[in-house]
C-alpha cells in the first residue's frame, strides 16, 4: 500500500520567453515525496526527483521564491575580564555565560582571563583607549584606586546588590566595598579567602617547635627546619618584584607590628620604626627561604614536594594539598603521606606591637560606561552561576552570601580532610580579616593610595632590593617608600581638588 504526497516546484532551466502564444517545450521538475513500507510495519519516506517535458500554449508568469537571510540580530557585547585564570576555570565562566546567552540571545558575553598582577596596567591601557571592559573580577585592593579615578559605576553596583538581596550579603564584605565619601557601594562582593601560614605540624612536633604564630616562633622555626627530614628550606617567601604575593604577606607582618601607611590624621608613615622593624623581620626570613625571586607557585610546590616546612598561602591551597597542584605537565606528585593531616593552619600572626589576620575579598566591579546589561550578567553570576564558581575552589572561594553557605559547605569531598576547627575559621574569616585598606579613619584619597601601593608593586620591589639584590637596607627602603607614598598622596589630593 502506497500513499503519495506531491509537491511541485517549477524550476526553469532556461529563461522562458513566449511570443504569440506559440507552443513551447518546458522542463518541469517535480519533487515527489512518498511513504513506502519497505519492511513489515516500518513506513519510510522516500523522495524522488522526476524531470518531465511539457508543452505549454500560453504565456507563463513565473514566480521565483528566493530565500533571503534576515538582518542579523544586533547583540550587546559585554566584556568580562576575570582574574580567575587558573587552568579550567575560564571554561566554567564560559559555560555560565553560554547559558545566559542562550536565555538572552541579544547579549554576547566575552570572558577574558587576566592575571591579578596586570589588572592596573591593563585597565590604564583600556582607559587611555576609551575601551574599558564592562565587568572586572578583581581583588578589593584595586577598587579604591579605580573608584577614586571615577571609573567604577556605583549606581550599577548598588542595583546588582539590591537585585541579589542586600540582606543576603555578609556585613563585612559590604563594609569593604563601601565608599566612605558617598556611602555607596563601589563594587559588588563576590567571594574571598583567608591567608595563613601552613606548616608541617608533624615536623614541628618532632622538633619541639611552637606553631608559627609569633615572630619569635617563626624565627625559631626558620633556623631549625632546614635539614629536618627532607627539608631543604624552612619557608617559601614572596620576593619576586613582579608579583603582589610579597605585598600580601608583608601587609600582615606590618599590621602585626602596628605599621600602617598613614596615621589617623592622614600623614604618611612608611618610615616609622614599626615599618622598618617589619621590613627587617620579613626580609630576614630569606636566610632560610627558597632562593631566587619567588612567589606563590614556587612556595606551593616546594611545600608539596617535601622541600620546605612553611608557606604563606590562602585557603586556596587546601585541595592542592590533597591532589597536588596542576602544572602544564600534570599534577604535582605530593611527596608527603597524608599532607593535609600533617599540616597546621595559623591564620593569626602576633608581632611585637599587635596581631593580625589577613584575607582577600574578590569583587565584581562594573566599570563606568558599561552597558546596562552588565548588571544583569553580574547578578546571574551571583545567583544562577554562583555555586559553580565557588565549586572551582571551595576553600579559596568563601561565599559572601549567607544563602550560599550551606550548599558551599557540602560542595566538596575535600572538606573531610580537615578538622572542624579549621573549617570554622575559614567560614568566619570575613569577621576578623584585616587590611591596610580597611582602616576606618582612612578617607578616599588614603584608600586610593593603598590600592596604588599594591598596584605599583612598591612593597615587592623593596623586598627584592633588600633580600635579593642587596641594594637597599630596611632603613633606606622605608625612606624610599615614604617619598613614593607622599608623592602618590599628593597626586591623589590634587586630582580630588581638581575634580
Amino acid at each position: 500500500m502506497k500513499k503519495y504526497l506531491v509537491l511541485i516546484i517549477l524550476v526553469m532551466s532556461v529563461v522562458l520567453v513566449l511570443a504569440a502564444c506559440q507552443p513551447q517545450t518546458v522542463e518541469v521538475t517535480r519533487v515527489v515525496t512518498q511513504t513506502e513500507t519497505l519492511t513489515e510495519e516500518v513506513p519510510v519516506e522516500v523522495t524522488r526527483v522526476v524531470t518531465e517535458t511539457e508543452t505549454v500554449m500560453e504565456e507563463v508568469e513565473v514566480t521565483r521564491v528566493v530565500e533571503v537571510e534576515g538582518e542579523p540580530m544586533e547583540r550587546t557585547v559585554i566584556n568580562f575580564w576575570s582574574t580567575d585564570n587558573d587552568p579550567g576555570r575560564p571554561d566554567v565562566y564560559e559555560a555560565i555565560a553560554a547559558r545566559y546567552m542562550e536565555e538572552h540571545p541579544e547579549v554576547d558575553i566575552r570572558i577574558l582571563p587576566i592575571t591579578e598582577a596586570e589588572v592596573s596596567t591593563r585597565i590604564a591601557t583600556a582607559q587611555a583607549a576609551n575601551r574599558l571592559p564592562d565587568i572586572v573580577r578583581m581583588g578589593i585592593e584595586r577598587v579604591a584606586a579605580f573608584n577614586a579615578d571615577g571609573i567604577l559605576d556605583q549606581d550599577a553596583a548598588a542595583a546588582v546588590i539590591s537585585a541579589v538581596g542586600e540582606d543576603d550579603f555578609r556585613d563585612g564584605p559590604l563594609a569593604m566595598v563601601t565608599d566612605p565619601s558617598t556611602g555607596g557601594y563601589a563594587a559588588i562582593p563576590f567571594d574571598g579567602w583567608i591567608q595563613a601560614i601552613w606548616y608541617r605540624s608533624d615536623l614541628f612536633d618532632e622538633a619541639g617547635l611552637n606553631p608559627p604564630i609569633s615572630w619569635e616562633d617563626i624565627n625559631t622555626a626558620c633556623d631549625t627546619l632546614p635539614g629536618t627530614e627532607n627539608l631543604l628550606y624552612a619557608i617559601g617567601l614572596g620576593t619576586d618584584p613582579g608579583q603582589n604575593y610579597g605585598h600580601q604577606i608583608f601587609e600582615q607582618v606590618a599590621i602585626s607590628n602596628d605599621a600602617w601607611p598613614f596615621d589617623e590624621d592622614g600623614n604618611v608613615t612608611m618610615n616609622t620604626p614599626e615599618m622598618i622593624e617589619a621590613l627587617t623581620f620579613y626580609t630576614g626570613l630569606q636566610r632560610c627561604a627558597i632562593p631566587g625571586p619567588q612567589y606563590w607557585q614556587g612556595a606551593r610546590e616546594a611545600y608539596q614536594l617535601d622541600q620546605s616546612g612553611m608557606l604563606f598561602y590562602s585557603t586556596y591551597i587546601m585541595d592542592d594539598l590533597v591532589d597536588g597542584s596542576s602544572t602544564d605537565d600534570g599534577n604535582i606528585q605530593i611527596q608527603v603521606e597524608d599532607l593535609p593531616g600533617n599540616t597546621g593552619f595559623a591564620p593569626e600572626m602576633v608581632g611585637p606591637n599587635g596581631s593580625a589576620s589577613y584575607g582577600q575579598l574578590v569583587t565584581l566591579s562594573i566599570m563606568e560606561g558599561a552597558d546596562p546589561a552588565a548588571q544583569d550578567v553580574a547578578e546571574y553570576f551571583l545567583t544562577e552561576g554562583y555555586q559553580e564558581v565557588l565549586a572551582l575552589a571551595p576553600f579559596g572561594k568563601v561565599p559572601v552570601l549567607e544563602s550560599a553557605v550551606e550548599e558551599w559547605s557540602n560542595s566538596s569531598d575535600y572538606f573531610a580532610n580537615y578538622n572542624p576547627e579549621t573549617l570554622a575559621q575559614i567560614a568566619g574569616g570575613y569577621d576578623t580579616m584585616q587590611r591596610w585598606l580597611f582602616r576606618p579613619d582612612y578617607g578616599p584619597a588614603e584608600r586610593a593610595v593603598v590600592g596604588d601601593i599594591e598596584g605599583r608593586l612598591l612593597i615587592p620591589t623593596v623586598i627584592s632590593n633588600i633580600a635579593l639584590e642587596g641594594i637597599m637596607t630596611p632603613e633606606t627602603a622605608a625612606e624610599f617608600l615614604q617619598t613614593e607614598v607622599e608623592n602618590m598622596l599628593a597626586e591623589r589630593q590634587a586630582e580630588a581638588e581638581g575634580g
